[in-house]
């Protein structure tokens, strides 16, 4: 392919004229099976290049240890991509946002307690420089200057929303050319003029990103880079989702009419998103704006975009085509056949085992003094349970996590005594200890780690200890319960039910496996394994209802289902639908 340079208002390709028409698609949530079907219909919408960010806690799950294959095969992921045609931009910034956990961060970085993020601090920079010694040797082939698809590379990622340290962004900078990364690189910053300022460096090129209003945002980046192409890094044509939410969506024709103004001022745009996919898995991450206003993201990242979650063109999908053929000839729309759902109707839960007797199963146990952080136990997601003994008897106290991240469930003698959230401080657990003492057990789950504002620095668990009353308590119990694997799990028969505990289904398909969306009535919170794999969470207060389950995750014949139901369901049965519910 060949190589992208810009000369004034104009970006060429081998001295030819050329403007991009970009989608962002991630391939870290979307299973590889359904990857050419994704690229291929960005092609047919008219579209000639694909976005997508690197997410490091994806490859380097535990300090020196890489992944990059399966659905984190990227270079699988470019390859095809360059086999249709498109032209790629990819954004490996150590950080990401991406409503990702901790924003492409790896948790185990936060496992240093003087760490500081983002900026020109040593030992953070040494993480990244060990990650990019691995990372961009993968990439260096599939540059477009060694005859590959990748046009240009992200140094960092609207970095003028958080900081103004320039001298890290120069030293990332480095860190990418001096490893060969010879293509155009570039940031991404909103418009407003402290992130322009904030995010920008001298020799690099920047973008910009918003939804609306282009005329005004691109004659902010002008003000300080002018004379060069106007290029929308992230047009948000849709949205995301938090727990307890609205789903969000955007209206088409405001949609394209924001589309239009950009295509009529001439400028490239990269839509964020073009197809959304799926948070698999411990993924989703959580926006934090204010101290104590803490909000997760849902497990679909469908986005409303123009590709929904299962990949189905939208009202959206034609209506940008559309505006595309008002300025380039596009050949006629030619589409891949619909990827197949099924409503499989519904299966009873035939097996359960509850979480406190499975504990030896699933980890070993930790004395310490004091509760300490997941981080602190080297534990990256998941749940994690404090248990301690308090000696009795005592008058009724209220029971006080201090800094709890993010939910917490009390068990006293394994008796539930309520649930403590970070984002809702009316909610209280109080109780008595009689003569003989009490077990406490806490189990607390991660929702996510903050991936944007001011509040990144998101260690999970129990941070600052535990009190009953005013009295701190010591001398505890931890198990790790990251839960990445449910195998070693010994079902019973359901006679009886207490929560929280793992519940076993099985699916029997007879022919070839289709896409479909699991409902889950009558149950409360958890998360869903199919066939082993991480699903996802899942929430009774909405506003996602079912959870999509792509095909190749299924087999013919039998199919695993386990459900770890936190809080107990009154409905013993799982329900296979063949669309979703958002």
């Amino acid at each position: 392919m060949g190589l992208l340079h810009l000369n004034k208002k104009q970006f060429y390709m081998d001295e030819k004229p050329i403007r991009l028409i970009s989608g962002a698609i991630h391939y870290f949530r979307i299973v590889p099976e359904y990857w050419f079907d994704r690229l291929l219909k960005l092609k047919a919408c008219g579209f000639n290049t694909v976005e997508t960010y690197v997410p490091w806690n994806f490859h380097e799950i535990e300090a020196g240890k890489f992944r990059f294959d399966g659905i984190a095969d990227i270079e699988r992921f470019v390859q095809i991509a360059e086999e249709l045609g498109l032209f790629v931009i990819i954004r490996p910034s150590p950080y990401i946002c991406a409503e990702w956990e901790f924003g492409g961060l790896p948790a185990w970085l936060l496992k240093d307690p003087g760490i500081r993020l983002r900026c020109m601090h040593r030992p953070f920079l040494e993480k990244v420089d060990a990650y990019y010694d691995v990372l961009l040797p993968k990439l260096k082939p599939l540059l477009s200057t060694n005859g590959g698809p990748i046009i240009a590379l992200q140094i960092e990622n609207e970095y003028g929303s958080y900081g103004n340290d320039t001298e890290y962004l120069i030293y990332l900078k480095e860190a990418m050319i001096n490893r060969g990364m010879d293509v155009l690189l570039f940031t991404s910053d909103g418009p407003e003029h402290h992130m322009l300022q904030g995010g920008m460096i001298p020799g690099v090129f920047e973008t910009v990103n918003f939804g609306s209003r282009a005329t005004e945002a691109f004659e902010n980046l002008d003000h300080y880079q002018p004379d060069c192409p106007s290029v929308c890094m992230e047009f948000w044509n849709g949205w995301f989702d938090h727990w307890g939410e609205e789903h969000h969506t955007r209206d088409a024709a405001d949609v394209v009419q924001s589309f239009d103004e950009m295509m009529a001022l001439g400028a490239s745009v990269n839509f964020y998103m073009f197809h959304g996919g799926t948070n698999f898995g411990f993924t989703s991450g959580a926006n934090c704006l204010e101290r104590d206003k803490y909000e997760p993201t849902i497990t679909s990242y469908d986005y409303d975009a123009p590709l929904n979650e299962s990949g189905d063109p939208t009202e959206k999908f034609y209506a940008v085509r559309e505006v595309i053929s008002r300025y380039m000839d596009l050949p006629e729309l030619v589409l891949p056949e619909p990827l197949p759902k099924r409503d499989y109707g519904t299966v009873n839960v035939d097996g359960v085992a509850t979480l406190f007797e499975q504990l030896d199963q699933l980890s070993d146990p930790i004395w310490s003094t004091c509760p300490e952080s997941m981080e602190f136990y080297g534990q990256n997601d998941g749940f994690i349970l404090y248990e301690t003994y308090i000696t009795g008897p005592r008058e009724e106290k209220e029971l006080v996590i201090q800094e709890c991240r993010d939910r917490a469930l009390v068990f006293v003698d394994d008796e539930y005594q309520g649930v403590l959230e970070r984002w809702d401080a009316s909610k209280k657990v109080k109780f008595a200890v009689p003569q003989g003492g009490v077990r406490l057990r806490i189990l607390v789950e991660n929702m996510g780690r903050i991936n944007y504002g001011p509040y990144m620095l998101d260690r999970k668990g129990i941070t600052e200890g535990v009190r009953h009353g005013n009295q701190f308590l010591f001398g505890w119990t931890v198990r790790k319960l990251p839960l990445t694997n449910v195998d070693s799990l010994s079902f019973s028969s359901v006679n009886s039910q207490s929560y929280p505990a793992f519940y076993r289904a099985v699916l029997t398909i007879n022919s070839t496996p289709a896409d479909t969306f699991l409902r889950l009535m009558g149950w409360t919170k958890g998360v869903v394994y199919v066939n082993g794999f991480n699903l996802g969470r899942y929430w009774n207060i909405g506003p996602q209802k079912n959870l999509y389950i792509p095909a190749p995750l299924l087999r013919q014949g039998d199919n695993e289902i386990i459900i770890f139901e936190i809080h107990g369901t009154d409905r013993l049965e799982l329900t296979f639908e063949e669309g979703p519910i958002l």
